[in-house]
């Protein structure tokens, strides 16, 4: 089971808060909460990007036929 939102929900939930913070008649207390959830998504979308990145590992061997990984690079 997946703890929180998922990468795409929390996209979404981010660009729901840039579209409510471009708003001009948005009170200082909203945007700052918009901008409060923002964060709090981009860092989600971060945290999963790296654990993506750190989990796109190919197993493979080496000249001395012994098992390695390889990170690859996006």
């Amino acid at each position: 089971m997946a703890k929180g939102p998922s990468f795409e929900d929390a996209i979404k939930t981010l660009e729901a808060c840039v579209e409510h913070l471009e708003q001009d008649d948005l009170p200082i207390d909203e945007a700052l909460k918009q901008f409060e959830t923002g964060v709090k998504n981009v860092q989600k979308c971060q945290k999963a990007l790296e654990g993506a990145r750190l989990k796109i590992e190919q197993l493979t061997r080496d000249q001395n036929q012994q098992l390695t990984t390889e990170t690859l690079d996006l």
